[in-house]
């Protein structure tokens, strides 16, 4: 136990040990969801953030020392998010068809996850910071944190917020969809990508390519009307 111990303590001493062990997570993670045949239950970012919050746990690392190894991570947000635009492009002409519905989808969409998270938690008394942190929490990460820091919330709850609601949203947007016999894939891609941004639009691409490219520019038009709409409904839903 002491060499592990002196090992652990040598190791730490490096950034990129959780730069590391957070892609070798997620590669358990994704090992473990193919072997279920790709059931939506098993989440890989689900199963990494699990093991990476029992490691956080056991060594006694604070959220700080990891984010300094693995923001590497955060930064590729940034690229992952613009490579969208391959899939994109290539239904272009599906997205144009598909314009005036996409419209209308947008705003009952954004609008609904917003308002209706707020007033939920809200009627069981849950207090104005955390509603705050909580009203862009179907947002991609980078803008939600920027929403909610600039609403007055806070972005490392809001984070928290976010990744649950993705991985609540892949967990059961197909056996939701498939409960409501939603055949149409730009319908199923749209919606699952307004609710639940990135790992949504990710559970989207597994299933199919074209929900995925519905599922990409929902994450990005609901970012977009979030950043655009969230402060002015804030003094509304929250009364502050």
């Amino acid at each position: 136990m002491t060499e592990f111990t002196e090992i652990w303590t040598y190791l730490a001493r490096d950034p990129l040990l959780w730069l590391t062990l957070t892609l070798a997570a997620y590669g358990i993670g994704d090992m473990t969801f193919k072997a279920s045949g790709r059931r939506p239950l098993i989440n890989p970012v689900l199963i990494a953030v699990s093991i990476l919050a029992v490691l956080l746990r056991l060594t006694g690392t604070s959220y700080a020392t990891y984010f300094e190894g693995a923001q590497f991570v955060h930064f590729m947000l940034g690229p992952a998010t613009v490579a969208l635009a391959v899939p994109l492009y290539a239904n272009l002409g599906n997205i144009r068809r598909s314009a005036l519905p996409m419209l209308g989808a947008l705003i009952a969409g954004s609008l609904t996850a917003m308002t209706s998270a707020v007033l939920i938690a809200r009627a069981f008394g849950v207090g104005d910071d955390v509603l705050l942190a909580l009203l862009p929490k179907s947002a991609t990460a980078p803008v939600a944190l920027g929403v909610s820091d600039a609403i007055g919330g806070s972005p490392s709850l809001t984070a928290v917020l976010v990744i649950t609601t993705g991985i609540t949203g892949a967990i059961i947007c197909t056996p939701l969809l498939n409960a409501m016999r939603i055949t149409d894939w730009r319908a199923r891609g749209f919606a699952v990508g307004v609710a639940s941004h990135g790992i949504g639009t990710a559970r989207a691409f597994q299933v199919n390519e074209t929900a995925g490219a519905f599922a990409g520019i929902g994450m990005g038009l609901n970012a977009l009307l979030t950043a655009l709409i969230a402060p002015i409904l804030a003094p509304w839903l929250i009364g502050s």
